[in-house]
């Protein structure tokens, strides 16, 4: 009927995102050209193709694409634009690959306040920049109240690759098992956030883009390198469970060896959870041969993102393992104490939308 709206959708403010940014005319047109095209690198605001032209160096290429959906939208130390360019380009970097594009999709939910939309595209286009790789193509839906908690962000990249890409299949017993700095700052930063918990310790997300870590290291431990993964949901134990099961072999950790911070433990014993199962967004895990394990470790201390790493353990024959001969994918942690126990693959959620 005239004069009336459809119950469903709110009168949009100059403030807030309304279903008409999302339509195809004049408003949408003005959202991408003012808020988003203005401000990512690699973009022409004047020139909106379909499709992104590139011109990509001789050899391999790696591809990978990821979504992200953190509530809350905003935490201590990063924000949902920062995940959606660290995610993405780690991706590349734990295949060895240099990243160089990026596409990005928005789906923003009608009322989203402006600000917030202004404050998430900075820090994407922020860390995009720092992370040296160009936004070449995008697109925006906007969908109606209640169907997107704020705002969901889809990041693909491309990047090249060198004669050696490390993988998660490639662990062989005997490996060092390095990571570079302290565990669970990401999930335990979020969940902060979220439950507006009284914590006085200034903990915050370790969002981070590896790639400029991963050069160095692979510069000095080359094809000795035989897997790189970060360390996202699930965090340490969710990455060495899968790499035990892909690459067929056993690991032993010593947590006595494993960095986390003081008040990340803390927050995870009050809230009955283990800082190895949380999530991290700067942090890797690697799997290195003997000879070359103390080089890639010194190559990684010398880097900011480096700072913190270590040796926590190593893999080893899965015939060993206490499943029996034949046996794949078993993890064990030493525990402060000196006993060991079985470090399982985290079951369930622990830590909702945390990336």
């Amino acid at each position: 009927m005239a004069g009336k709206r459809h119950p469903m959708h709110h009168q949009p403010t100059d403030q807030t995102i309304g279903l008409g940014h999302g339509s195809g005319g004049a408003a949408m047109q003005q959202l991408i050209r003012d808020e988003l095209l203005s401000v990512l690198p690699g973009q022409n605001p004047d020139a909106l193709e379909d499709a992104a032209v590139l011109d990509l160096p001789p050899g391999r290429i790696a591809f990978t694409t990821d979504s992200f959906t953190v509530q809350p939208l905003e935490f201590p130390g990063g924000n949902i634009g920062h995940l959606a360019v660290h995610g993405t380009v780690n991706d590349l970097a734990m295949r060895g690959a240099r990243p160089l594009y990026l596409s990005v999709g928005m789906i923003i939910e009608e009322g989203l306040p402006l600000d917030t939309l202004r404050r998430i595209v900075a820090s994407l286009g922020e860390a995009a920049h720092d992370a040296d790789v160009s936004i070449v193509a995008g697109d925006t839906k906007v969908v109606g109240r209640g169907q997107a908690d704020g705002i969901f962000i889809n990041t693909s990249g491309i990047g090249t690759c060198g004669p050696h890409a490390p993988s998660v299949a490639a662990a062989r017993p005997g490996d060092l098992v390095l990571v570079n700095g302290t565990m669970g700052d990401h999930g335990v930063a979020v969940m902060i956030a979220r439950e507006d918990l009284q914590v006085t310790a200034d903990l915050r997300s370790d969002t981070a883009a590896l790639y400029s870590l991963v050069e160095p290291m692979l510069a000095a431990g080359g094809e000795g390198i035989h897997t790189l993964r970060d360390l996202t949901r699930g965090g340490l134990a969710a990455g060495l469970n899968e790499i035990a099961s892909s690459s067929g072999v056993g690991i032993s950790v010593d947590s006595r060896a494993i960095p986390v911070r003081p008040e990340v433990g803390g927050v995870c014993e009050i809230l009955g959870l283990s800082p190895y199962a949380v999530a991290n967004e700067g942090k890797l895990v690697a799997m290195v041969a003997p000879d070359a394990a103390d080089a890639v470790l010194e190559a990684m201390r010398e880097h900011p993102l480096g700072a913190d790493a270590a040796i926590i353990g190593e893999a080893t024959d899965a015939r060993t393992a206490e499943r029996g001969a034949g046996a794949t994918g078993l993890v064990r942690v030493t525990t402060a104490i000196g006993t060991t126990r079985v470090l399982e693959l985290p079951a369930g959620e622990l830590l909702p939308r945390i990336c």
